[in-house]
């Protein structure tokens, strides 16, 4: 699916997700461009997730609409938007424990990314040494600690094939060691192309890889644009940072 040149690769418009009388996102328009690095932060219960989960397709939306490369995407499901480039990885990694990790990329690739079995197996070749598991590839995934989990989550999602990658804390729990390896990876990521938007706490991190920040707070985008520029706004302090540390 092809876009117009200088049109957002995803985008989310005038988006409402209702839970009950909860109003989890409210009128959130969110864009990003073709090979674009947008982090987003916010305090818990901002809408981040939900906006992530709106993106992938996972929740669809109570009012407003979702695009991909300008076509309404609203009603297409994750493997729907997966099929066309979309593919997130979770905070929390949930392999597939009694197949390896290699088998755990294959049914991504076939599964989720569409190919058949010649391609899927050398993407998969491709997309583990990439992200470090070349030599546990016959380990079953279950064995693995949490930075190999968190590693083979990564590897599921690119296995897809994802022109955006959507990821969502997938830093939490890391030693910093782990943490600058995990950084440098995704630097090289969205150095081919990749778009990128990440939810992510840990700030320092966010902002070695992503040249735009958005920040969240009750459902809403209260500042999107420079990363220094929007952690200096006055609503940002007051709603992520909390108003003491003004």
């Amino acid at each position: 699916m092809g876009g117009q040149p200088g049109q957002p690769v995803l985008a989310a418009v005038g988006v409402r997700k209702q839970f009950g009388a909860l109003a989890a996102l409210d009128r959130v328009d969110f864009a990003i461009a073709p090979g674009e690095a947008v982090g987003i932060v916010g305090p818990n219960g901002a809408g981040k997730t939900t906006l992530l989960n709106v993106l992938a397709g996972a929740v669809r939306p109570s009012a407003g609409s979702v695009l991909f490369a300008g076509v309404d995407v609203t009603s297409a499901g994750v493997s729907r938007r997966s099929r066309l480039g979309v593919a997130r990885a979770h905070q929390v990694p949930r392999p597939f424990g009694g197949m390896t990790v290699f088998e755990n990329c294959f049914v991504a690739a076939t599964a989720g990314g569409g190919l058949g079995r010649r391609p899927a197996y050398d993407r998969c070749l491709e997309v583990l040494e990439t992200c470090g598991l070349a030599h546990l590839a016959n380990r079953r995934a279950d064995t693995l600690g949490l930075p190999g989990r968190k590693r083979l989550e990564l590897a599921r999602a690119l296995a897809t094939g994802p022109i955006v990658l959507l990821l969502d804390e997938i830093g939490a729990g890391l030693t910093e060691a782990e943490a600058d390896e995990l950084v440098a990876m995704i630097r090289q990521l969205n150095a081919t192309g990749i778009a990128i938007v990440w939810i992510e706490h840990i700030v320092h991190i966010l902002v070695q890889v992503i040249r735009r920040l958005v920040c969240m707070d009750y459902g809403q985008v209260i500042a999107d644009g420079d990363p220094t520029a929007v952690m200096s706004d006055a609503r940002v302090i007051d709603a992520y940072l909390g108003g003491a540390a003004a």
